[in-house]
């Protein structure tokens, strides 16, 4: 059993490792041995907290699925215009490419928000380990919906927004969300399986391009 106290740490170690490890071994390759490895603590602390591989599992997708919420959440400033607030969006959801394979992952608020951090390599593995599986598991499939399902509504009320103020021409904001959300998980697998757009490296313009339909000047 953990040191009292240090409940929050601990599993937030596992969360990241369990992460780490998928990223390196993919879900199938990933043990509860080879994660307390990667999170420097005994078997005895990871089966604690998670059970088993199949909680961890769970936990893990719901920690990486998170983790773009929050980051975008800690950079919308109401007084944005709501192009701003798409572009932060963005940005987390549909990063641009960037040399970040020396940081590691880190999904935990424990350390502040302003420390997250998932490489734009791992965010491309992770995202097609767990989704693979979800097509087939019942559980995962619930985190990808509950996750998605929010993600529709803040960015539907973005769209929201811009059209109350003047600021875009939205005629239904949910079918505007929805395609935007279509577009960004469409591209990421393009990502994923290295397939760019012709003459440019990053695809990211395409979402931006949809967006400036709606943009007015």
């Amino acid at each position: 059993m953990p040191k009292v106290g240090m409940e929050p740490k601990r599993r937030a170690d596992v969360i990241n490792a369990t992460l780490a490890c998928i990223s390196t071994h993919g879900i199938d390759g990933m043990t509860l041995d080879k994660v307390a490895e990667y999170a420097d603590c005994s078997k005895g602390v990871v089966t604690y907290y998670f059970k088993n591989k199949d909680n961890l599992t769970i936990e893990a997708f719901k920690s990486f699925m998170a983790y773009y919420g929050l980051k975008i959440e800690s950079e919308i400033d109401p007084i944005m215009k709501a192009r701003e607030m798409i572009d932060v969006t963005l940005k987390h959801i549909l990063p641009p490419y960037r040399d970040d394979t020396e940081q590691r992952i880190n999904v935990s608020l424990v350390d502040g928000i302003e420390k997250m951090v998932i490489p734009l390599e791992d965010q491309a593995r992770l995202f097609l380990q767990f989704f693979s599986k979800a097509v087939l598991d019942p559980n995962l499939q619930e985190v990808v919906s509950k996750s998605y399902l929010a993600d529709l509504e803040g960015i539907a009320k973005i769209f929201d927004y811009g059209k109350r103020t003047g600021q875009m021409s939205v005629e239904d904001s949910q079918s505007a969300a929805y395609g935007l959300l279509a577009m960004v998980v469409g591209l990421s697998f393009f990502r994923v399986a290295n397939i760019p757009p012709r003459n440019v490296d990053d695809n990211r313009y395409i979402c931006e391009d949809y967006v400036s339909r709606f943009t007015n000047s």
